[in-house]
């Protein structure tokens, strides 16, 4: 499975962005998949996940802000992020557990940086 993210770029605090995660390969042997991020110095943390059947989860610091989807005939995820704020600052990485092994699928990473 090949993961690619695109969408980042700079935005002013207060802006949008979306992002979105292309997949390919052997779709067939992921289901959830889920957004991370990692800034300077730090740990890289989950951002949101999303399953097969749609149901999302998000991480306390961006509830309410942005918000994870999924297109199944795309095979594309969506991570679409409102009202930014400077600590949003980070690499954002796309990932897809394996279903029945333990591969962990990753993208290559798009930064975003929010100015003050």
């Amino acid at each position: 499975v090949q993961l690619v993210e695109s969408g980042g770029g700079l935005v002013q605090a207060g802006g949008s962005l979306r992002l979105s995660c292309l997949a390919s390969g052997m779709v067939f042997s992921i289901n959830a998949m889920g957004w991370y991020r990692q800034a300077p110095g730090k740990q890289r943390e989950l951002v949101a996940t999303i399953t097969g059947g749609s149901r999302t989860s998000y991480a306390d610091s961006v509830k309410g802000r942005f918000t994870i989807a999924r297109d199944n005939a795309k095979n594309t995820v969506y991570l679409q992020m409102n009202s930014l704020k400077p600590e949003d600052t980070a690499v954002y990485y796309c990932n897809a557990p394996a279903i029945l092994s333990i591969d962990d699928y990753w993208g290559q990473g798009t930064q975003v940086t929010v100015s003050s």
